[in-house]
């Protein structure tokens, strides 16, 4: 396969294990690759990734307007994931349903105060198979 579009967004993390096990628990991304103080993470579902590399500090974290955003299989698995993060103290925002084109969805902070949107319903890709 061969790398070619979008490959990959870069994001400044604090602690690589910290930032790992959040975007596991809720993004569903495993590690492809790793070499010290970097993590090349992925959901395996098309050729991009997050690379986490390791700062001391972060100064401008993606903040909810600007975000990394995931799509789900349901509303019912936003409602779960919201519940995880309200326990681990990370839920920015409960879900709402924003109809046609942006679907029902939430935003949820990780370790290092980036955000994360889960969503279910949003059409991106109908929208980049209309625009051919």
């Amino acid at each position: 396969m061969k790398d070619i579009g979008l490959t990959h967004i870069a994001l400044p993390v604090s602690d690589l294990q910290k930032s790992y096990e959040f975007y596991s628990k809720f993004a569903a991304m495993e590690i492809v690759h790793n070499r010290t103080g970097v993590l090349w993470i992925s959901d395996k579902t098309r050729p991009f990734v997050i690379v986490l590399f390791e700062c001391k500090t972060i100064n401008n974290p993606l903040i909810p307007d600007t975000h990394l955003g995931i799509g789900v299989n349901s509303k019912a698995e936003v409602d779960r994931l919201c519940n995880l993060a309200k326990k681990d103290k990370c839920l920015i925002s409960k879900p709402k349903d924003s109809g046609h084109p942006v679907g029902y969805w939430a935003y949820l902070k990780d370790p290092d105060n980036h955000t994360l949107e889960i969503s279910f319903g949003q059409e991106v890709g109908f929208a980049v198979i209309q625009s051919n």
